[in-house]
């Protein structure tokens, strides 16, 4: 399944007018999902595509001429004791409104964001479209269990000049997405592109940065690596993302280094979270920044981490045609810990002591 346009009939849009927010849910059209799994290939594709077109919506505008817009991404998690649960959404809305001030827009409420999530699953569960826990999926850790993504974004009103957003829309739109990374890759080469400038907007989920994101990571796959990795823009010797996810380096010395947040790199929510989380582990954790030359010659594991990737071992890193194992080219201990407590939260295998998981039904 991984990400696949297959968004759920009930969405949620807003837009900014006369200085307020005004909007509510859309039906789109549907069928139950029994009966949409035994239509033909050609129908269901038809059906599915229908709900992703907004006919009332401007074509030309701010974010499609260009790409001034942002988004978030979170996701609703089956339960092992049953119903959907979102972990951290106050977070999700925190950086929604911190990137739309960023873009000078209009921020959107905090508390109309985490209104508008929660009810978009709640709604498309009423009618089926939802998904049941998987006792299977704790063989591998979650690593290839499903879930809801929930993408909420920000759309341009018309325009053709080179402008700001002053009357942006919001969407929310849900649908059921599987592992982000393929199983059995697990490598990285350091990418010669760059990210993020200094002074611009790293920082900012915004849409645009994640171009030079789908190109660097279509260059690894096809050189036979499963991600790649950023350096800085300014002295190119500096570590700072994945392709799309934060990154942390466990090194021999037991310190857990995490490049740390400036503005071109984005402060990811499952970033915040294993900090926190491995600290209660008594682990030293140190956000500052790490160099290419320290991270493959003083780590014993890496992994990667996000809303999508979750907590994801890179088992090498490949810079300059020097590439670095880390752990004999194995899962390490540390990673799987991480990975099986956040997942187990996440889930509802493990107890929620933090406040973390807002359970939606």
């Amino acid at each position: 399944m991984a990400f696949a346009l297959n968004t759920y009939p009930i969405t949620y849009r807003s837009q900014f007018i006369n200085g307020k927010w005004n909007g509510g849910y859309l039906e789109k059209p549907h069928k139950t999902p029994d009966e949409e799994a035994a239509m033909n290939a050609e129908d269901r594709a038809k059906l599915e595509n229908s709900r992703n077109c907004y006919d009332d919506m401007p074509l030309v505008n701010y974010t499609s001429q260009y790409g001034l817009a942002c988004f978030e991404g979170l996701k609703a998690l089956p339960q092992k004791n049953g119903g959907l649960a979102i972990f951290r959404p106050d977070q999700n809305a925190a950086r929604f409104a911190r990137s739309m001030t960023g873009l000078c827009m209009p921020p959107f409420p905090e508390e109309l964001f985490l209104e508008a999530v929660i009810e978009t699953v709640k709604r498309n569960a009423r009618l089926g479209f939802t998904l049941k826990y998987n006792s299977d999926w704790e063989k591998d850790s979650y690593m290839t269990a499903d879930s809801v993504y929930i993408r909420p974004f920000t759309m341009g009103e018309g325009g053709i000049g080179v402008n700001l957003s002053s009357e942006p829309y919001v969407m929310v739109i849900t649908t059921p997405v599987s592992a982000y990374f393929k199983p059995g890759r697990s490598d990285a080469i350091v990418t010669d592109k760059i990210r993020a400038n200094p002074n611009g907007t790293g920082w900012i989920k915004a849409c645009s940065n994640y171009v030079i994101s789908a190109l660097a990571k279509s260059e690894a796959l096809k050189a036979g690596y499963m991600e790649c990795v950023y350096l800085d823009a300014t002295e190119r010797k500096y570590i700072e993302e994945g392709s799309s996810c934060n990154i942390f380096f466990y090194l021999k010395s037991g310190e857990l280094v995490t490049p740390e947040l400036g503005d071109t790199i984005l402060p990811g929510i499952t970033r915040a979270s294993i900090i926190e989380l491995a600290r209660d582990k008594g682990i030293k954790v140190s956000e500052r920044k790490i160099s290419i030359d320290e991270a493959m010659e003083e780590s014993k594991e890496c992994f990667v981490s996000g809303t999508a990737a979750g907590a994801t071992p890179l088992t090498s890193l490949t810079y300059k045609g020097k590439k670095a194992v880390f752990n004999d080219g194995k899962e390490g201990e540390f990673t799987v810990e991480i990975r099986d407590t956040i997942k187990g939260i996440q889930y509802g295998k493990l107890p929620d002591t933090k406040g973390w998981v807002v359970q939606v039904i």
